[in-house]
């Protein structure tokens, strides 16, 4: 199946589907109708103290990081034994495009729907992407993982910036705050049916291929779910054994960990800061989110053939470099214009980095556990997504300003640089080759 055409299209098309989810819903119109219309400029009380939109978002997407670093390992080896990573995808797709679309009935004041139908759709989302990203080396061969998996980013930005050119222009054209309002509650809900629909078509290709596994003679009488979730379980112990024994890969994901952080908090908390520290206008928040889309398109092509030129590994510490410019360059920006030029340079390193990490990473695993390693991935990358929006947030709660907490965010890219340097990817792979259960 490796190869296959039909299956990297279909793979891709995913992508397509709930990238608008990122797109639309995470970085700009929930955010922003969260700060304005949810939250207020009063803020919230909560636990006996108040706080700010900026900062209870930063808590809310820890949380839900916190959930899927839970989960994520045993749904992963549970769907390599079970040949299940296909569907446990549909599954998390269609359950987070339910809860998207249902942000629709977010009013003004409603805070606790909010966090409870953000957190649903956010978890989903995190969980289906464990089990997609499982797929990428069982689809692609070593030779080819970095361009489908750049294929795969590229798809994502063409079909997030077409959704969300169509909530742009539905909250653009509206000249009240209550016609805003009510254009953003439409937008996220055309979102989830977006993220279904596509997955609806995403899924007549991909294919998956089935596993030699069986269960084990003595869990068969009892009912499946229980017996593959103790297979789960049984199967992540063994392997975090054994991973302990892959030094490099170990070291790249703690590279990754830390760096990501950095990469996370600047995207998921990109529209709060323009819209509480900046006061820009939702157009401005809108179209310069829809440019950087569009340029990660191109970003993440041309970081693939610069890969094909220098490897993927030092393509991603040259992208750590600019990462550290663009919050420099945050820290100092006051306009709309500036607000702009960063998000065309945000554009240009995010399809890069995101892509060329992924593929790294799938070159250095074994492929029969694929999904059980990728839950780790998502562990790791979960784990750090807590601690950046959670760090912007009290930094943001103490100080009462989001500067210090944007030039902050240099910290993850340099030391991540540095530990990224230190892995051998001969070596990863090697240990790759020795893996047995």
């Amino acid at each position: 199946m490796k190869n296959d055409k039909e299956t990297i299209f279909g793979w891709c098309l995913y992508d397509c589907a709930n990238s608008a989810y990122v797109t639309t819903v995470i970085a700009a119109i929930l955010p922003n109708y969260f700060a304005k219309a949810i939250v207020g400029e009063a803020g919230v009380d909560i636990l006996g103290m108040n706080m700010s939109a900026t900062a209870l978002w930063g808590f809310m997407l820890g949380g839900a990081a916190f959930c899927v670093f839970l989960f994520a390992p045993v749904l992963g080896a549970i769907a390599d034994f079970s040949s299940g990573k296909k569907k446990f995808l549909t599954s998390f797709a269609y359950m987070g495009s339910l809860f998207a679309t249902m942000l629709y009935f977010c009013g003004s004041g409603d805070v606790g729907l909010t966090i409870v139908l953000f957190l649903g759709s956010q978890i989903c989302f995190v969980g289906g992407n464990v089990f997609y990203d499982a797929f990428l080396p069982q689809i692609a061969s070593e030779d080819k993982l970095d361009s489908v998996s750049a294929r795969g980013y590229a798809f994502g930005y063409v079909g997030g910036s077409l959704q969300f050119t169509l909530a742009l222009v539905l909250v653009a054209t509206q000249k009240t705050p209550e016609g805003q309002a009510m254009a953003a509650r439409i937008g996220m809900a055309m979102t989830g049916l977006w993220w279904a629909g596509w997955t609806l078509l995403a899924m007549k290709y991909l294919k998956e291929e089935k596993t030699p596994y069986e269960l084990p003679e003595k869990y068969q009488h009892q009912p499946k779910i229980l017996a593959y979730l103790i297979v789960g379980i049984s199967r992540i112990i063994t392997t975090a054994k054994k991973v302990g024994r892959f030094k490099h890969l170990i070291l790249f994901l703690i590279a990754f960990m830390i760096y990501n952080d950095g990469i996370h908090t600047v995207t998921s908390m990109a529209t709060i800061y323009g819209t509480e520290e900046l006061k820009l206008t939702t157009t401005a928040l809108m179209v310069t989110l829809l440019l950087v889309q569009v340029v990660a398109i191109g970003g993440a092509l041309i970081f693939n053939r610069l890969a094909n030129r220098i490897g993927a590994k030092r393509s991603v510490m040259f992208a750590l470099v600019l990462w550290s410019g663009v919050v420099t360059y945050g820290y100092f920006i006051h306009t709309a214009t500036e607000f702009f030029i960063l998000g065309m340079v945000v554009g240009v390193v995010l399809g890069g980095t995101q892509a060329l990490s992924r593929s790294l990473y799938g070159a250095m695993i074994p492929e029969e556990a694929s999904a059980e390693f990728y839950g780790f991935y998502a562990v790791f990358s979960k784990f750090s997504s807590i601690w950046g929006p959670v760090t912007f947030g009290v930094i943001k709660q103490i100080t009462g300003s989001a500067r210090l907490a944007i030039i902050s965010l240099m910290i993850f890219f340099i030391a991540g640089l540095i530990l990224l340097a230190f892995v051998n990817e001969a070596k990863a792979k090697a240990d790759r080759d020795k893996f047995v259960f």
